[in-house]
């Protein structure tokens, strides 16, 4: 049995495509991030560090594991599956070295550009200029890798596609458009379109009016 703890965020949207791409049955729990549902005692005994999304693996014995962290959350679905993830060699060394590219540069880029934009309490025209110029930046970065292949580690859709996808879902809170970018707009639309994504999509989605 597998639950997921989730609202309709970049990194929570995450979990749910990778478990509809790997076709397996999953609950899906609303934690409203707006209302601070993420801070209650009940949920940081998931998550201690009171951030979605959270999955609970619960084996046929009894045994849970609850896990956070999207993309451990992802490598441990993935390995789980042995899908989604090549199993050794260079082509695994790529999908890892997109994950870390995601959640080093990717996911705090556009978390920072939309906070110091659009949420603080006070204009901060230096972290503003800062953080949404790192988005500019790593979505070029991102745009020229795609020039030649069909996605973020190679040949084959990964977790990596997924793990970028989560952001660029959400692109507009860092005030980031594809226009300018071909490449990327291209290989967004392929994500987007594939079934797995459109039903995880709609069902993230509804956490936000549950």
């Amino acid at each position: 049995m597998i639950e997921v703890y989730a609202y309709a965020t970049p990194n929570s949207v995450k979990v749910p495509i990778a478990l509809e791409e790997l076709g397996l049955d999953y609950s899906l729990h609303p934690v409203n991030v707006k209302q601070g549902a993420q801070k209650l005692e009940r949920f940081r005994t998931l998550n201690p560090n009171g951030k979605v999304p959270v999955l609970v693996d619960i084996s046929p014995s009894g045994e849970r594991l609850a896990l956070s962290e999207s993309a451990a959350i992802l490598v441990y679905l993935a390995e789980r599956q042995q899908a989604l993830l090549p199993s050794s060699g260079r082509e695994r060394a790529r999908v890892f070295e997109q994950l870390f590219f995601h959640a080093s540069a990717v996911s705090p880029s556009f978390g920072n550009a939309g906070f110091f934009t659009k949420l603080a309490a006070e204009p901060q025209p230096l972290a503003q200029q800062r953080f949404s110029a790192e988005a500019k930046r790593v979505t070029e970065l991102l745009d020229g890798l795609l020039a030649d292949r069909p996605f973020v580690a190679g040949d084959d859709y990964s977790i990596a596609d997924i793990a970028h996808f989560g952001w660029y879902w959400r692109r507009a809170f860092a005030g980031v458009a594809l226009d300018a970018y071909p490449n990327l707009s291209r290989w967004y639309a392929s994500v987007e379109q594939r079934p797995a994504v459109q039903r995880a999509m709609a069902r993230v989605e509804a956490l936000a009016a549950a």
